[in-house]
């Protein structure tokens, strides 16, 4: 194990072990909020402590099968310790790689719930089907994990494609496993709209936003300014003839948020509200981690939506993504939401990025 990493542990060990004594302290029991403070520290620091232990331990018994190695005669008892030796051996390998990710720090949103937006780019109507085939794709995922697609906002085209869709996914973990869907993504096939049979090449956006809870981003309402306006569109006699239609413009930033979808100008209101905070808060974030360019090092590349991150190619049946240079030959599968081999593997190579950065760091 790297030296930089052990201080870490030891550092780690001598907090853990500060903060068990101070929680029998009878003075910190009585400050309820000082309690529970250290108590939440406490079960944070808890797993890599155990971690740690178990991993000294096993070091500990390779030096004692060492001893017996070479010190002892009796072959049957050296047999018994080099057996011993390597499963030890083996046991470390693999608790060594356990603290390296238990010492990545957490993303605090990985158990958010997501605001997907996906826009048609470039490629006309065939880019707006290939937003649709997009959003199929991570409602079928969505179903896949048992949580729930509620649309915010949509704007269909004539023949079925998306011009833009914003939609809530809500279920445990959803942002931790989106996370690195965000930028632009790319089709190559023949399209419906083609009868020459060419291979055409259009483009999609996807952004991955955490929702925000009103607690994570303060608004203030002097700062909006919303506008009613009459819904166009599907949606009959109704949805025309009221102003039901909400737009909302955040002034020190110039985001402008529209939803129509509803036939409530209120639940307009709160659907666009939503987007609003979960936009806000993306801004402020990525301004916080343009600051540290470390940070920004070690991600695979979540939340650049300007980045081109994936082609599928219809031709061929493949989908590449050009972050981790990784090719799968299941595309109607990858369409159809099965989406988690490529996930684990950008999760894989982002801990691999954040532990190299964690050993630079020291």
């Amino acid at each position: 194990m790297e030296k930089a990493i052990e201080t870490r542990l030891e550092n780690i060990v001598k907090k853990f072990q500060e903060i068990e004594k101070n929680l029998s302290n009878p003075e910190i029991i009585s400050d309820q909020k000082k309690f529970q403070t250290l108590a939440k520290e406490h079960k944070e620091l808890q797993p890599i402590y155990e971690t740690y232990m178990e991993y000294k331990n096993a070091k500990r018994g390779i030096e004692e099968a060492i001893e017996v190695i070479d010190s002892e005669e009796d072959e049957e008892l050296v047999e018994l310790a080099k057996e011993e030796k390597k499963e030890l051996e083996d046991k470390v390998e693999k608790l060594e790689e356990e603290l390296k990710k238990l010492l990545i720090p957490k993303d605090p949103n990985d158990e958010k719930n997501v605001i997907l937006e996906i826009r048609a780019g470039a490629g006309g109507e065939e880019a707006a089907l290939f937003a649709q085939d997009l959003f199929r794709m991570y409602s079928r995922y969505a179903e896949r994990k048992g949580w729930k697609v509620e649309i915010l906002s949509l704007n269909e085209t004539g023949l079925g494609g998306i011009k833009e869709v914003i939609a809530m996914i809500s279920g445990k973990g959803a942002y931790s496993r989106l996370k690195f869907e965000s930028g632009v993504h790319r089709v190559q096939r023949i399209p419906v709209t083609e009868s020459g049979g060419r291979i055409h090449t259009s483009t999609a956006t996807v952004a991955i936003l955490p929702e925000a809870e009103e607690v994570d981003i303060e608004i203030n309402e002097k700062d909006l300014k919303i506008d009613t306006y009459r819904s166009s569109g599907a949606g009959g006699q109704h949805v025309n003839t009221t102003d039901s239609a909400v737009r909302i413009t955040h002034i020190p930033t110039g985001i402008v948020v529209t939803c129509s979808n509803e036939r409530s100008q209120i639940q307009n209101r709160i659907k666009a509200m939503k987007i609003l905070r979960a936009r806000l808060k993306e801004l402020y974030e990525r301004e916080q981690k343009e600051k540290l360019d470390s940070a920004r090092r070690s991600q695979v590349g979540s939340g650049d939506r300007s980045e081109k991150i994936r082609t599928y190619n219809f031709p061929e049946g493949r989908v590449t993504d050009h972050r981790i240079k990784l090719t799968l030959y299941n595309l109607q599968e990858f369409l159809d939401g099965d989406l988690d081999q490529m996930i684990d593997a950008l999760t894989a190579a982002e801990q691999e990025k954040k532990i190299e950065a964690l050993v630079k760091e020291d």
